[in-house]
């Protein structure tokens, strides 16, 4: 697990309708899995003491030589060349991340860019969280070119790789308080670049989980940065491909926000209808599952405002032919706490979901379906019984009278098909003019 470990990218379909933009995207190579260029030569490194073995004076410049030696790297492509270097090189790694961990005094000032240098990630994380650790020395090596670089290795095609990155990252952000500026704008200039150039990151859920504890420690009021990023970043998120690798992490960060300030809810709900999902019915099963968790957490005084095209979107959801996405917006009526606000205002939402409703129940092709729609009316009744028999009886009239109208215009079609009948055979003689 070195700073290169990361893999070639897999090959992509041909889309005969990518952007220009994603073309060349993909002309750049993801990061490849090692740094490593053969020599042909075999390696040889100089076996030293065990750090437990030499005098504790002795030990932090031994420690600085050992460092040095595991910068060596090795071709594992070739499974059989340097075997015992390989093995020494891995034993004299454990013992770095073990002496890191117990041993006091071995942190000296020139050990830091030596640590720095020969980035491991396990040892770099047990180096990050000593007691020793001064971050005033360590910020003349770990700075914003150091953070550019550790960012790009989020692309790896590696988990295990990634979730490294995550927790180094993490410390960081943590320990260089002049570094959390840097790292937020670098992660969303990531994050601008996946949606609106490339649409390939590999490292997104990642930055999303980093971000999910930030944005747990934003002070309040959030600052207008914060809130920007919210809503030019996080909202158009949503509209790429592939979604539901990082959509769990996405949702977290925007309940998040809306946990901080709960004046947020109206932009973010209007900004997750505006880019609803209209022909991928995955998507619009993810987008629902988020607003159930988003309406888990809205304050009574935020859902009055956006009640309207909300429960519009949620009536054209439960009247999808995929039973997914019906079967997911009904399950909206088991939340306790949706229902109450739904009772509350029932004189707005009933009108909207109605008509809808009564279809469904009378002609969708999925009996589970119609029968969980059969228990939201049943619970709509128990709301607002006047008014549920006021639609009940305007739907019944309304439908009576399109009927109404379909039979006369078929009538009116019959009509004219006989009249053009009659003319067709009177220009062809069969019948007298």
């Amino acid at each position: 697990m070195s700073s290169a470990a990361t893999t070639p990218p897999s090959v992509d379909k041909v889309d005969g309708f990518s952007r220009k933009s994603v073309r060349k995207a993909k002309q750049k190579r993801s990061q490849s899995s090692s740094q490593f260029r053969s020599q042909g030569k075999p390696i040889e490194l100089t076996p030293l003491p065990l750090l437990k073995d030499v005098p504790a004076p002795e030990q932090p410049e031994l420690f600085l030589k050992k460092l040095q030696q595991c910068c060596t790297v090795f071709d594992f492509m070739d499974t059989l060349s340097d075997l015992k270097m390989k093995e020494y090189k891995r034993s004299t790694l454990n013992e770095l991340v073990d002496y890191v961990t117990v041993s006091r005094g071995y942190l000296t000032e020139q050990a830091y860019p030596e640590v720095v240098k020969m980035l491991v990630y396990e040892f770099f994380i047990r180096f990050l969280e000593s007691q020793e650790f001064q971050p005033s020395i360590a910020k003349k090596y770990i700075d914003q070119k150091f953070v550019l670089q550790l960012l790009e290795l989020f692309d790896s095609e590696d988990p295990r790789e990634r979730d490294y990155l995550k927790t180094v990252l993490h410390r960081i952000y943590g320990k260089f308080l002049g570094l959390r500026a840097f790292i937020r704008k670098q992660i969303n200039n990531i994050f601008l670049r996946f949606v609106y150039e490339t649409e390939h990151f590999n490292g997104v859920a990642e930055l999303l989980e980093i971000l999910g504890s930030i944005i747990n420690g934003f002070a309040l009021p959030l600052k207008a940065e914060h809130k920007q990023f919210l809503v030019k970043v996080l909202i158009p998120l949503h509209t790429v491909r592939s979604l539901s690798l990082f959509h769990a992490q996405l949702a977290y960060c925007i309940v998040q926000f809306l946990e901080k300030d709960p004046a947020l809810t109206e932009p973010v709900i209007r900004g997750l209808l505006k880019f609803w999902p209209k022909t991928c019915s995955q998507k619009e099963v993810m987008y629902l599952g988020e607003l159930e968790e988003i309406l888990d957490v809205i304050e009574p005084t935020q859902f009055v405002k956006i009640q309207e095209p909300l429960f519009k979107q949620i009536s054209r959801c439960v009247s999808s032919p995929h039973f997914q996405v019906a079967e997911r917006a009904l399950y909206y009526w088991n939340n306790e706490y949706i229902m109450s606000l739904i009772e509350e205002n029932s004189s707005v939402i009933l009108p909207i979901m109605f008509a809808s409703l009564y279809r469904i129940s009378k002609e969708h092709w999925n009996p589970a379906i119609v029968a969980l729609v059969y228990n939201v009316l049943k619970a709509f009744m128990e709301m607002n019984s006047t008014l549920f028999d006021e639609l009940t009886a305007t739907y019944k009239s309304d439908r009576q009278r399109e009927k109404k109208k379909e039979k006369e215009r078929e009538e009116l079609w019959k009509k004219l098909e006989d009249l053009e009948l009659k003319r067709s055979l009177r220009r062809d003689g069969i019948i007298p003019t």
